[in-house]
């Protein structure tokens, strides 16, 4: 048997990857400029401190925003690799230095509550100055013909890990990071030993945040209410809407007297589910559940059955409010029930509203509450696009600032940008959606790139950029399509998210990739076939020879053993 030789060459020099969402934040930064964020930010979010250096706060705000879309779990993480790019990287955003871990760690601890809320503002001002004065907000109508809007207010929770460190009389007292940003708490599921909770604040229709207001420990969960009622009213005003056609939604959480009183006291409609399972007691309550149900609900996914009774006048305290009360019973199992109050075999459901008896039957009203669990998705969404809770600063403003960049970044993805090209025009109007979401992919929003392939020459090209998940390791592979002017698509390998086993399916036989998503529409443009003098072997052209791609992939030429188009 003939041996043969085996040469290896290793070059000692390291060449890093390009992270994958690199291109992401060069859409990014495009749209930044474009719209004038950045300057606003730059002009109106203004922090002085001692030994400030070389940095401005507009350079610190641009490593968060790279630090959100990156998705990596920590700072340092994040660091290593975005530091063989760095020049690159500011210089989308027209800065010129990267504040290194230290400065930007100094800068978070060193915010005062002030800086915090001018950011909060500008968000919250950017949040209704993009949307076009013709279109909805979005909401739902009654039965009535009236329109609310739905906004859910709910709080979410963080828990940290500490270490287990002697406690002895010779040793001094422990010192704790996090002592300044969270508390023992009650955490649910989640492990740790301290933690932080988050009031967000969601517009449900568009699934765009308006507000975020955190606390250490359990927080001031009906002080941060108050806030998001403040932010909401903000922003139905900006929309011309009364607040009595915002109907605000509320888990058991704010199920007593005292949060329901904030809400109804301040205009709003309102829909909670209420733990003050005291008013079961109550005479005429009692009167009522001896009478038939007014309805009955069988859920079609679980197939649980409820009988509904409405009870439209209830005083929830000898002094408070009278609401309208719904009382939701289903037969008792063999295990204790997680939500409700289990009496004689039945399990009591209340929920309190301040809608109107004619235009939401009792159904429309327990409906309207259930389909609040669409809000867990959207804060599952979160967790695993923005990750909003990841720790970035011992201190709570200088976590907070972090989470108001990052709830900013999520709602410049759900918005419609239009895609703009220097020589083609507009093209559409897209969504920057997220990457693993429901919506269409991340659209082509960069500046004109020239590349020089071998055998087409020098061509102007339009990326896109079909990333997958941003926590994965690095040595997966994903595809990347650019879309030329006069040409077609081309496809090749790049450093990217998930391992093409999972995410990806089998080429086929003629070696066409398939396409992800739905593109969106795009204005279409004459076909223009490839040069006379451009020769190919005959071996890579199949039948449908050269067509063009804008956002598709079709079977046009395999330029080589990789990729094809």
């Amino acid at each position: 048997m003939t041996r043969c030789t085996v040469t290896i060459q290793v070059n000692p020099e390291s060449v890093p990857s390009i992270p994958s969402w690199l291109a992401e934040g060069a859409a990014f930064a495009q749209v930044l400029i474009s719209t004038g964020i950045l300057k606003a930010i730059e002009e109106r979010v203004q922090f002085v401190r001692a030994r400030f250096g070389q940095y401005d706060t507009i350079d610190f705000v641009v490593v968060l925003i790279g630090y959100g879309l990156s998705g990596e779990r920590t700072l340092q993480a994040f660091y290593e690799r975005l530091l063989p790019f760095a020049d690159a990287f500011m210089a989308l955003f027209g800065r010129h230095h990267l504040p290194s871990r230290s400065a930007l760690s100094r800068f978070l601890a060193a915010l005062d509550q002030a800086t915090v809320e001018l950011l909060r503002t500008l968000f919250q001002e950017d949040l209704v100055k993009r949307r076009p004065p013709s279109t909805s907000p979005g909401g739902l109508s009654d039965r009535l013909g009236n329109h609310w809007l739905v906004v859910d207010v709910d709080a979410t929770r963080q828990a940290a890990r500490q270490r287990a460190l002697p406690q002895l009389k010779s040793l001094p007292a422990p010192q704790r990071r996090l002592n300044r940003v969270c508390r023992p708490a009650y955490l649910g599921r989640k492990r740790g030993e301290v933690g932080r909770s988050r009031t967000t604040v969601l517009q449900a229709t568009t699934h765009q945040w308006i507000g975020t207001y955190a606390g250490a420990g359990n927080g001031d969960y009906r002080g941060e209410l108050k806030r998001a009622l403040e932010a909401t009213t903000r922003y139905a005003t900006a929309l011309s809407l009364p607040v009595s056609q915002v109907l605000i939604r509320l888990d058991g959480l704010y199920g007593n007297a005292a949060p329901v009183t904030d809400v109804l006291q301040a205009g709003f409609g309102l829909l909670a589910r209420s733990r003050d399972y005291a008013l079961l007691d109550q005479p005429e309550i009692k009167a009522r559940l001896a009478c038939p149900p007014d309805a009955e609900r069988t859920h079609p996914e679980s197939g649980m059955y409820r009988a509904l009774y409405d009870c439209p006048d209830i005083a929830l305290t000898p002094t408070g409010p009278r609401v309208r009360l719904i009382v939701a019973t289903h037969p008792a199992s063999s295990t204790s029930a997680s939500i409700g109050k289990q009496r004689d075999g039945l399990v009591y459901e209340l929920f309190v509203t301040h809608l109107p008896s004619p235009a939401f039957s009792p159904q429309d009203v327990l409906d309207l509450y259930l389909h609040r669990g669409s809000f867990e998705t959207v804060l599952a969404d979160e967790d695993v696009e923005q990750d909003p809770d990841r720790w970035c600063s011992c201190t709570p403003c200088g976590q907070e600032f972090w989470q108001i960049i990052s709830q900013w970044l999520w709602n410049l993805r759900q918005h419609p940008q239009p895609r703009l090209h220097p020589k083609l025009g507009l093209l559409d109007s897209c969504c920057m959606a997220l990457r693993n979401g429901r919506a269409n992919r991340l659209p082509a929003a960069f500046q004109d790139r020239h590349l020089r392939l071998n055998l087409m020459g020098l061509s102007s090209v339009l990326p896109i950029i079909l990333c997958i998940h941003k926590n994965a390791g690095r040595s997966a592979m994903a595809l990347t399509v650019c879309c030329m002017q006069l040409a077609s698509g081309i496809v090749g390998p790049a450093p990217c998210g998930l391992r093409v086993k999972k995410a990806l399916t089998p080429r086929n036989h003629v070696g066409s990739v398939p396409f992800s998503g739905q593109p969106p529409p795009l204005k279409r443009f004459p076909q223009h076939p490839f040069p006379r003098g451009l020769k190919l072997p005959q071996r890579r052209l199949n039948q449908s020879h050269a067509s063009q791609c804008f956002g598709k992939i079709g079977h046009v030429v395999n330029s080589d053993g990789i990729g094809s188009i």
